[in-house]
């Protein structure tokens, strides 16, 4: 499924979460201290754009989790909220239920992105 389950992610929501996870990255890369988690934004857009056939690993130290603290207050909510609330969509139909299951995916990797790895 991770071809055709990618294609039709991107036209029916995955456009719109990648969309989010690129403006954070732009935000936070206006100022010089927020480039690195600018980029960080950047690789999860990826994943946001094209989620099938990819897991998350979380892990991390201290440095991560005051990363994830100041990430949470800034944009972490909002676009956690945003992924959460299309995946409800997702989940009201049985055919929808992948997507959605992908959409919570997104939401715990917008509230805790820094010591997490894409693979």
């Amino acid at each position: 499924m991770g071809c055709l389950g990618n294609l039709l992610w991107f036209v029916f929501g995955g456009f719109i979460m990648g969309l989010s996870w690129l403006l954070a990255g732009i935000i936070w890369c206006i100022t010089i201290v927020g480039i690195p988690i600018g980029l960080q934004c950047f690789k999860f857009a990826g994943l946001a754009f094209f989620p099938f056939g990819k897991e998350v690993v979380y892990g991390g130290g201290a440095g991560s989790l005051l990363l994830n603290i100041l990430w949470i207050i800034i944009s972490g909510l909002a676009l956690a909220i945003e992924a959460t609330l299309i995946g409800v969509l997702f989940c009201i139909t049985i055919v929808g239920i992948p997507f959605g299951l992908q959409c919570f995916k997104i939401a715990k990797l917008a509230l805790m992105p820094f010591g997490s790895q894409v693979r």
